[in-house]
């Protein structure tokens, strides 16, 4: 493991895809700079990188204008050519977002309007008739297909990218969690495990730490991260075949998780998930009065999300309203991961990227899903914002 150096230029806090390509994009954008990558697990790619869907999405469900919206088209593409370069496997597998029944299209037409604002590539409606020549084992009154959709395992995107950035003599960090942040002679001082690190600039990608680390350089603690856990069945290799692609419903528009869905992997699983369950680290995060106002507000869905959580049954159920031949017996094992989540005061959860500033900071403070899928569109524009700040 590279030493943590004393002094850089540039300091990139976190080792998932997304502070992985910070690194990268900054490193190649200006060579002279010295730079270095902290990462606190013992690996890269740990966190909500290596342990997520896997999917690489096109771009349908944000709000046209949005940071999500126009990151996520982008780094679509960028991630493709990318993978293409260094050899990354991936597939267009291409997705299937269902209208179970005549109460879904007005919210399908506002899928359709959004994606095609945006610029999704491909993008077709289908008719009930239609989708099953996509997905033969669906069943619903309408569809939207994204052919562009992919699959791809991001913890691998993320071991190339580290790759590169050693090759460049750039040294990604491990076991060197963030522990405190300091301004001190012209520079911001990083207290890690392995001693400190001064760098005349750092850039926060931090997933769930995030928070934490934006108050402790000075920032304010409006949003907060309130972590969600997402758990994850697998399908028995026997019935896989019920799923050709990726199958969505259409997901409640008013909530930023994108429903229980079907998702085939780069390694041949098929998964049904995710729940969608608070998982606070500490009581703070139940004392922040964001939560109690976001739990009045969601109590009727945080109910289904326990029972998704506590049955097999129940969970299989969601997934039956559009692939009827599917039973809590066809599902054995999974997997979870921790979705890090800004929630604001007022009790709403936040549905954008957000950046925030600090004394020779920048702070990612909110880059759920699609963060894998545009980080390097994302990372293009943290490049473009540090620079512009003069670091």
């Amino acid at each position: 493991m590279p030493a943590a150096p004393g002094e850089c230029d540039l300091a990139v806090v976190g080792g998932g895809i997304l502070g992985l390509a910070v690194a990268r994009e900054l490193h190649t954008r200006q060579p002279g700079w010295s730079v270095a990558v902290l990462e606190q697990d013992a690996s890269i790619g740990t966190g909500q990188t290596g342990h997520n869907s896997g999917v690489i999405h096109a771009g349908i469900y944000y709000a046209p204008g949005s940071l999500k919206a126009r990151l996520c088209v982008a780094g679509a593409r960028a991630l493709y050519e990318y993978c293409d370069e260094r050899g990354i496997p991936y597939e267009r597998c291409g997705k299937l977002i269902v209208a179970r029944n005549s109460t879904e299209l007005a919210p399908l037409d506002e899928l359709e309007r959004r994606g095609r604002e945006n610029g999704v590539p491909g993008l077709r409606r289908l008719s009930g008739e239609e989708l099953r020549e996509v997905e033969p084992h669906a069943r619903g009154v309408a569809a939207l297909h994204s052919p562009e959709t992919g699959i791809v395992d991001f913890r691998a995107v993320a071991g190339a990218l580290a790759a590169e950035l050693e090759e460049g003599g750039v040294p990604v960090v491990t076991s060197g969690k963030v522990t405190g942040v300091a301004q001190t002679g012209g520079r911001i001082a990083l207290r890690h495990e392995h001693g400190e690190t001064r760098a005349r600039f750092a850039v926060f990608c931090a997933g769930i730490a995030s928070d934490r680390l934006a108050v402790a350089a000075g920032a304010s603690p409006d949003p907060r991260i309130v972590p969600f856990r997402g758990a994850y069945l697998y399908l028995r290799p026997e019935r896989r075949e019920l799923v050709r692609s990726l199958i969505y419903p259409v997901p409640d528009p008013t909530l930023p998780f994108l429903g229980v869905h079907l998702t085939r992997h780069i390694d041949g699983e098929v998964s049904l998930g995710p729940s969608a369950l608070l998982w606070p680290r500490s009581p703070r995060d139940l004392f922040w009065p964001g939560t109690a106002r976001m739990a009045r507000r969601w109590w009727r869905t945080g109910l289904r999300e326990l029972r998704h959580a506590a049955s097999r049954r129940a969970f299989a159920a969601a997934a039956a309203e559009y692939v009827p031949e599917l039973t809590p017996g066809d599902f054995a094992g999974g997997f979870a991961g921790i979705r890090a989540q800004a929630l604001s005061r007022d009790g709403s959860l936040v549905d954008d990227f957000v950046l925030s500033e600090t004394e020779r900071g920048l702070h990612v403070r909110n880059a759920p899903s699609p963060a894998a899928t545009s980080s390097l569109a994302l990372a293009h524009m943290i490049g473009n914002r540090v620079l512009s700040l003069g670091a």
